[in-house]
């Protein structure tokens, strides 16, 4: 079953040309967990109305936890 984290982070400058989340992740500032996609985009669309957010200070990420990776031997 997949399940979603909705995250909103604060922004970061831009080091160098890249961000890299693996190596210099973004700070967290709230994670919830849902159970749906749907609910997920509910959950994301209410932290997308933050003034933060529309600021361009905080952005919001939906991540997919638990879904297996797209390969060759699952798509039969």
């Amino acid at each position: 079953m997949t399940r979603f984290l909705v995250v909103l982070t604060d922004v970061r400058p831009l080091d160098g040309l890249w961000r890299n989340e693996r190596t210099s992740p973004e700070r967290r500032r709230q994670v919830v967990g849902a159970s749906s996609r749907e609910a997920a985009d509910r959950i994301a669309g209410a932290f997308m109305a933050l003034g933060m957010v529309r600021a361009g200070r905080q952005r919001v990420k939906v991540i997919a936890v638990g879904r297996r990776p797209r390969t060759p031997d699952h798509l039969n």
